[in-house]
């Protein structure tokens, strides 16, 4: 607000008063805040989780950095997924070097017989409902799914039918003909879906071992070593006797190892923390400006350490789980009936972890059926439980574009030959178990740093330790 002076006739501007000071009797709050001490939090971090993985996991101390996993000779070849290119919606070709994921493939190298096989595979259109073979009919081609949801099954004892399995994206049908004259069908496929499958010929098959002798005779590899003694899991036999009487001759035998079996390299997440030295020397009260820097810096470093042990390719459990170990939806939402099929893919199932929208879909699925599931207490919290077993929310585990995710079922401790994390301690200037904080220096524009680093990995010590229910929808179904 502005007067005229008299004396020059100009404008002169009148100091801001506050519109309420007349009214007032005593000092105003705002006047009185001026004078007073505020009570402050320590800063807040909303990416902060829970990080259940990081506390279920039993750590292992990697004294040398490097954690080998020995194991017993496996003689049963792990499956694999094969990988696809789209150049069009009638254009799609396996890639050559992925199918060394198919167990009959496994380990064979001469790409040009590779790239042939490729080339004989079609695309087929499926649609819902449709029934690609029937058990007992020959098997006249093979197949790679491309995309869709197929259901295995049997026909039963009294005539129902039995489902063993469902297949998809990425899998193939057709191994069990290998090493087989006059190969049939085991069990029936029908795509619940429509989708995408690439066949070929099974003559094709037959042609191009009779014409690459490095293929025919890596198949006969194959077909030899499903042939020697192993156990229920795969691995070399050992010969024992029970229930004789007498004194017959024991079988001799011996324990065979892996020749070349995984290890295990720390990974790390590393940041560098700079903090000018005006703000650590002069603002530490009533906080220490360092401290409150570094604490928030080790939350980054913790929430990316839980994130690597999820989704790294090299030691993550989304992409190291084994193949044999992985179930797919049955309709889609994750019903009881999927959480039992995978709690019995392994023995003594420590925790399941899931999405928190995937933990939501399956209570909507139990509340549909009337069941309550159950609780379980983990560090004096309760969280919920399916049978027995903690379903831990971990917000690490993606949800893909179509709306899908996984569930993760772990067996965890080197005792029980579960899944473990890895860990250094003793390490120079450690700040917390396996991670440490080393100064810098200080700049030429006073600015101080620190190397904040965490080492870790994540190890699984036998294949059924881990496994993972995929194609987990978590979209709300219309009722």
């Amino acid at each position: 607000m502005s007067t005229l002076d008299s004396a020059t006739g100009s404008a002169v501007e009148e100091p801001a008063r506050d519109p309420t000071a007349e009214q007032l009797t005593s000092l105003s709050t705002r006047a009185a805040r001026q004078l007073a001490t505020t009570t402050k939090s320590q800063p807040q971090m909303q990416a902060i989780t829970s990080r259940w993985l990081l506390k279920a996991l039993p750590w292992v101390d990697v004294k040398g950095g490097t954690y080998r996993v020995n194991r017993r000779l496996q003689l049963r070849t792990n499956r694999g997924r094969v990988h696809f290119e789209h150049n069009g919606s009638d254009d799609i070709r396996v890639i050559p070097q992925s199918l060394t994921e198919l167990p009959v493939l496994r380990g064979y190298d001469d790409t040009d017989v590779l790239r042939e096989i490729a080339g004989h595979f079609r695309p087929q259109e499926v649609r819902a409902g449709q029934v690609l073979f029937e058990a007992g009919q020959p098997v006249t081609e093979v197949y790679l799914v491309v995309h869709g949801r197929f259901t295995r099954y049997t026909c039963g004892k009294y005539g129902d039918e039995g489902i063993i399995g469902v297949v998809t994206d990425g899998d193939q049908l057709g191994d069990e003909a290998v090493g087989q004259s006059d190969p049939l069908w085991s069990a029936s496929v029908r795509a619940e879906t429509a989708g995408v499958v690439l066949a070929m010929p099974w003559a094709s098959v037959e042609d191009l071992t009779e014409r690459a002798p490095s293929l025919g005779a890596h198949l006969q590899s194959y077909v030899d070593r499903q042939h020697r003694p192993m156990n229920r899991k795969g691995e070399a036999d050992v010969p024992v006797q029970a229930g004789h009487v007498g004194e017959p001759t024991l079988t001799g035998g011996f324990v065979d190892y892996e020749l070349a079996p995984r290890e295990y390299q720390l990974s790390l997440t590393q940041t560098v923390l700079r903090l000018h030295s005006r703000v650590a020397d002069l603002y530490n009260d009533p906080m220490d400006q360092t401290e409150q820097q570094l604490r928030l810096t080790v939350e980054e470093i913790r929430e990316r350490q839980e994130w690597e042990l999820v989704n790294n390719r090299e030691f993550g459990l989304l992409h190291n789980v084994d193949y044999g170990q992985r179930v797919s939806t049955f309709s889609g939402p994750p019903v009881p009936d999927d959480m039992d099929e995978l709690l019995s893919m392994r023995r003594k199932t420590k925790v399941f972890l899931a999405h928190p929208k995937a933990i939501a879909a399956f209570f909507r699925q139990c509340n549909r059926r009337g069941l309550m599931p159950g609780t379980a207490t983990i560090d004096g919290h309760e969280v919920p439980a399916w049978r027995g077993v903690p379903i831990l929310p971990c917000g690490k585990i993606p949800i893909r574009d179509d709306q899908t995710t996984s569930i993760i079922a772990l067996r965890t401790g080197e005792a029980d030959q579960g899944v473990v994390g890895l860990y250094q301690t003793g390490i120079p200037e450690e700040h917390q178990p396996g991670l440490n904080v080393r100064f810098m220096g200080i700049d030429s524009a006073a600015i101080v740093s620190y190397l904040v680093t965490a080492y870790y990995s994540l190890a699984i010590l036998v294949p059924d330790a881990a496994g993972i229910l995929e194609n987990v929808q978590v979209g709300r179904l219309p009722e």
